[in-house]
């Protein structure tokens, strides 16, 4: 990254910085996209089981993930601050903490699962594909979070095409092992949706391999000998870090674990509408790869600039994704209301099931016009290391407004799972609106204090 002073350049720089991220994050939500959709092709029953698991474990695991990004902002503001000597202490503290925090994800995960398998009473095909995804797919947790370290590493130092290129390379890789082991091929056994878990959890190792290599053979990160001569674990320094990445991860859980909250509330509707709306929830969630790359890309440009104390750069980085966020979102909805039966097509040949999906589709149109307002401002808000407020403001939004609104919709004014969906759509907006109100906060107080050190 360097210094900007033009909008062209700022323009020029920013999807410099955003278009490898967005490839980047396609890449790894593409996992559980391939798992969904070549277990659809596997059975309907295969399909709900991945579905179930996919939406239990993807909440928990991009909130721990978005624990782990909270070493973005601080490295891009030390990077800014040409402060570069810190930046491997970061890093390998980060280590050490990310592991813990996988260990933790894995024990507390199997005790969930635990308790909920009596409590969803699923058919036995269904339950048996639940459980055992997840129980194969967690084999991959500890390297897939040891990566993510080097990963915000790597980004925060603007070289998003590398981590890019590091992605791109594990996704063919999970699609030939999801055909091996779903399908069985080549002597293999064929083991269904379980098959998708293995195949993801190999491919999480595969990742890590990769990120390792780049930052022990590239430069600039092989000059600060990352795995070199690592300190003793500093709790001071994990305090330092988890006060950043804790309300970011928090904030993050809140967001998706109320998808997840509704995709358990949706059980009672039926194997078909639960297939359905799983479906349209997987689709969204890879088309919300551009809003969320939006806003990583601005939590690395923002903090940059403030880093070097440049704060009306930062604000004028801040709008640009705002606008390039709601251009995207528009087209994005453009194209899901034309082309809606086409892509519940590649879910499900089921009539019963493409006839629900299409109508969802319909309803991930409003979603993803909220989400090209909300995520730009979170990653703002992140790039000023503004993170407690928002974790509040996405308790407030989702929690006590989106799923109480759903509830009401669906089992009180009898919309059945199309309340639950008008609910979503209620959270994300309303939790737009209190981001915007809090940004303004947050540059006027910043303001403030440039004005009053100068």
């Amino acid at each position: 990254m360097k210094r900007t002073y033009t909008y062209k350049q700022k323009t020029l720089q920013f999807f410099a910085v955003l278009l490898p991220i967005f490839i980047t994050q396609l890449s790894i939500v593409s996992i559980g996209f391939f798992d969904t959709i070549m277990s659809g092709h596997a059975g309907e029953q295969e399909l709900a089981g991945v579905a179930i698991a996919t939406n239990l474990f993807f909440p928990f695991f991009n909130s721990s993930l978005g624990i782990i990004s909270g070493l973005t902002p601080s490295i891009a503001h030390l990077y800014g601050a040409n402060e570069k000597g810190k930046i491997r202490f970061i890093v390998q503290q980060g280590f050490y903490w990310a592991l813990c925090l996988a260990l933790i994800f894995i024990i507390a995960g199997f005790a969930l699962v635990t308790l909920l398998v009596p409590i969803l009473n699923l058919e036995p095909r269904v339950n048996y594909v639940f459980t055992h995804f997840l129980l194969a797919i967690a084999c991959g947790i500890c390297p897939i979070f040891l990566s993510a370290v080097l990963r915000n590493f790597i980004d925060a130092l603007g070289f998003t095409r590398l981590t890019m290129c590091i992605t791109i390379c594990t996704v063919p890789i999970n699609i030939f092992l999801n055909y091996l082991f779903i399908f069985g091929s080549w002597g293999f056994p064929s083991m269904g949706g379980v098959g998708a878990g293995i195949g993801s959890a190999i491919t999480y190792y595969i990742n890590l391999l990769l990120n390792v290599l780049v930052v022990t053979n590239i430069k600039p990160f092989k000059d600060y000998h990352i795995f070199k001569q690592f300190p003793l674990p500093s709790l001071k320094e994990w305090k330092r870090q988890l006060s950043i990445g804790i309300p970011i991860g928090s904030t993050i859980f809140c967001e998706q674990s109320i998808f997840g909250a509704v995709g358990l509330l949706m059980t009672v509707y039926g194997t078909v509408v639960i297939a359905a709306h799983q479906s349209a929830l997987n689709f969204t969630t890879m088309v919300y790869m551009i809003p969320l790359s939006i806003s990583m890309a601005l939590t690395i440009l923002v903090g940059y600039e403030l880093g070097a104390g440049r704060y009306n750069d930062a604000k004028k980085y801040s709008r640009l994704g705002r606008i390039a966020s709601f251009i995207f979102a528009t087209s994005i909805a453009t194209t899901l209301i034309n082309f809606r039966m086409g892509i519940a097509s590649l879910y499900t040949n089921d009539p019963s099931v493409k006839a629900f999906l299409s109508i969802f589709l319909m309803y991930a149109v409003c979603m993803q016009l909220s989400d090209g307002i909300n995520a730009p401002l979170q990653g703002t808000l992140r790039g000023y290391k503004d993170v407690k407020i928002t974790f509040y403001l996405a308790v407030l939004s989702y929690w006590l407004l989106g799923l109480p609104i759903g509830w009401i919709l669906a089992v009180q004014l009898k919309l059945g799972p199309y309340g639950y969906w008008i609910g979503l759509i209620a959270g994300i907006l309303s939790g737009a609106v209190l981001l915007a109100l809090r940004l303004k906060v947050v540059e006027k107080k910043y303001l403030k204090k440039m004005t009053g050190s100068c």
